[in-house]
């Protein structure tokens, strides 16, 4: 019943907000009125970050072409690839080019001594690589080859502001930032448990709107017997229209073995929100589908549903009201309440066409595929993150796209439809396109859906140019 556009939309927003409060490195910043010791060496730690990845074989904006060859060792490094992906180490090189190209001329020197290093054979004959080990090999790297090399020292001299005690500190700095990476499987294990719970508070709205019916009907009914109750009743009073309170589909609601069943282990219900409950009533009684309704000769289940329906539809649903309480119950409800309030017509209908009374409620997943669908799509783009954020900076840099365009949230949706394209082979190309355009539209700048239309159009053509995707 919780469809995949929910799950989508959920993904995004689950991996938008792990990424975006994940502390992955410490990027340093110039301090206030620096001395020329400190404006040097923030000078030059900027400088290394753009170096390592650089000699790692990333492309970054300002270089046309890197100085040295591709080394899958490398580039595969998982800091480096972290260091690479991270937005606010991209947005400082973007605003700071001359820091991209400024040790050019030391690139290939330092390769050089790097690939031939004990540290680096080392390295690349270990079978089974880690954070840890990763992080170690590039500080060894910074302290003991970089940090001496004479090409490199000589391209740092020509700053004017170079001082000794600026380089010593830049490299402890550039050390520093590596060191403070971390990979939080802590804070993925809450992003990845937040899904779920997310995709629960769904199901739980879907019950929520189908008892309002209940609750309604349940204050109308009370209202009607304190009217009998007053001082001098009106004949009305005493002998009201019990069309609405008798209506078929709140006592199916109530009554249905699923509903009672998911009540036991989630108890929900509208009790406590009586000036909603009175509000809203009052906007169905004044409704011209009341009127109609209550004004029918006979009616019969199928009408009754029928009524439901339209009240849904074009009462409570599109209220205000409800939407505000809604996000005073739920921060996962906001977002939920157009595809949840489309399961509840749905259902409402198929009560319609109940023959014995006992209406069976949607299950909350479709087949254990579906059931899945969140957690892997979520899991695969925070593994490959970096991966495929490659394939997206490989085309931002063209005429037809401005790489200052590329809002975070255009990122994550773009991460997330390549997970998709390369994880789900039975999902065709044209159905995540047009699911990730949609949310870009909804989620993010005017123009995103525009923009991650092209950029993903140009990302599925080199997949499948390189073979790593293989469907229509």
């Amino acid at each position: 019943m919780i469809n995949r556009v929910l799950i989508r939309i959920k993904v995004v927003q689950l991996l938008y907000s792990y990424l975006l409060t994940q502390s992955e490195f410490k990027i340093e910043s110039l301090p206030e009125n620096p001395s020329r010791d400190k404006k040097y060496a923030y000078s030059l730690y900027l400088d290394l970050l753009a170096f390592i990845l650089r000699i790692s074989g990333y492309k970054l904006p300002s270089a046309s072409s890197n100085a040295v060859e591709d080394n899958r060792y490398l580039s595969a490094n998982k800091i480096v690839r972290a260091l690479n992906a991270d937005d606010q180490v991209r947005t400082i090189l973007m605003r700071n080019p001359s820091n991209v190209t400024s040790f050019d001329g030391a690139l290939r020197s330092v390769y050089d001594a790097i690939v031939n290093s004990s540290i680096y054979r080392s390295y690349i004959r270990q079978k089974d690589s880690d954070i840890q080990k990763d992080m170690t090999f590039w500080s060894v790297i910074l302290q003991t080859i970089i940090a001496k090399n004479e090409c490199f020292i000589e391209e740092a001299r020509k700053n004017p502001d170079f001082t000794n005690l600026g380089f010593e500190n830049a490299i402890k700095m550039a050390v520093s930032t590596l060191e403070s990476y971390c990979d939080n499987r802590t804070l993925l294990s809450e992003a990845r448990n937040a899904l779920d719970k997310s995709l629960d508070k769904a199901y739980e709205l879907y019950h929520a709107l189908l008892l309002l019916s209940v609750e309604l009907t349940r204050t109308q009914d009370m209202r009607l017997e304190a009217a009998k109750q007053k001082h001098l009743p009106t004949p009305e009073d005493l002998n009201p229209n019990m069309r609405f309170v008798d209506n078929a589909l709140p006592r199916m609601i109530i009554e249905s073995p699923d509903m009672k069943e998911y009540l036991k282990n989630n108890p929900i219900s509208w009790v406590e929100d009586d000036s909603f409950i009175k509000s809203m009533l009052n906007s169905i009684i004044n409704s011209d589908i009341y009127a109609e309704y209550m004004a029918k000769e006979t009616t019969d289940v199928e009408a009754d549903c029928e009524f439901w329906r339209m009240i849904y539809k074009n009462v409570i649903l599109p209220s205000d009201e409800l939407a505000e309480i809604l996000e005073s119950k739920s921060v996962y409800w906001n977002d939920d309440l157009q595809i949840m309030g489309t399961f509840v017509l749905k259902s409402i209908k198929r009560a319609a066409a109940c023959k014995n009374g006992i209406i069976s409620l949607l299950p909350q997943y479709k087949d254990e595929e579906d059931e899945q669908f969140g957690p892997r799509l979520f899991l695969d783009a925070v593994d490959n993150r970096e991966t495929y954020r490659s394939y997206i900076d490989r085309f931002i840099n063209s005429d037809q796209w401005d790489p200052e365009r590329l809002a975070f949230m255009d990122i994550v949706i773009m991460i997330t439809a390549i997970a998709e394209l390369l994880n789900f082979p039975a999902i065709p190309i044209p159905v995540t396109l047009n699911e990730y355009i949609e949310i870009a539209n909804s989620y993010s700048t005017q123009r995103s859906g525009q923009f991650i239309n092209g950029i993903l159009y140009s990302v599925i053509n080199y997949l499948k140019d390189e073979q790593l995707l293989c469907k229509n």
